[in-house]
């Protein structure tokens, strides 16, 4: 499949890194001391901003405690983090400013997971500081193709959580690519396993028919 684009805008933890086990643990342990009954790893809560979960969660006057704790919490186990199949090859060979990782982490946890993973952090670099409202809300793409000079129909959106597929439509992207089995049943345009054997010149986003899920 090729598909004739600008830009590239690409969610973090789950399309570019695997940092799943490292945000469990320290949700795990933020809930043993602020919301007991909390289960973080259910998919209605990936891909939105801890500080909104954490608004939800708990009272308001503990709200600046109890957020610190988790940005704490999460920066202590970045180091976990570990690149996904194809992310390396595949930013490794996109050439400046046509590219960049729009994240729902803060700014020091989604640098540090991107170098945990050894991965390169773009100067266009989005994070859930940088915006209003996260996802599902459309701010961080919008944000990210405008830090590239670019209308938000000229890029293509990888993400693989609801929220964050939602957020790539109501931007007006392109191309919604929804990334591994659980964006399956999400409105993204396709779906792929992986990031492996993706090419994209700058104008030209190649796919392999290999590739798709749907």
């Amino acid at each position: 499949m090729k598909f004739f684009a600008s830009g590239l805008l690409f969610d973090n933890d789950g399309v570019l890194v695997d940092s799943h086990e490292a945000a469990r643990q320290g949700w795990q342990q933020w809930a043993t001391e602020y919301a007991p009954h909390f289960d973080w790893d259910t998919p209605e809560n990936a891909g939105v901003r801890a500080e909104d979960k954490v608004r939800s969660l708990v009272a308001a006057e503990l709200f600046q405690k109890a957020n610190n704790r988790i940005n704490e919490l999460e920066q202590n186990t970045a180091h976990l983090t570990e690149a996904l199949p194809g992310a390396l090859d595949l930013l490794s060979s996109l050439k400046a400013g046509t590219w960049t990782v729009c994240t729902s982490a803060n700014a020091n946890l989604g640098r540090a997971r991107l170098l945990a993973a050894g991965l390169p952090v773009p100067a266009e670099l989005v994070t859930g500081d940088d915006v209003q409202n996260g996802k599902p809300f459309p701010d961080p793409y919008l944000l990210g193709a405008k830090r590239l000079g670019l209308d938000p129909e000229d890029c293509v959106v990888f993400e693989d959580a609801i929220a964050g597929v939602e957020a790539g439509i109501e931007a007006g992207a392109g191309l919604v690519i929804g990334v591994t089995e659980k964006a399956l049943h999400s409105a993204a345009d396709i779906v792929i396993r992986d990031l492996s054997g993706i090419t994209f010149d700058g104008e030209t986003l190649f796919i392999p028919d290999k590739a798709r899920l749907r």
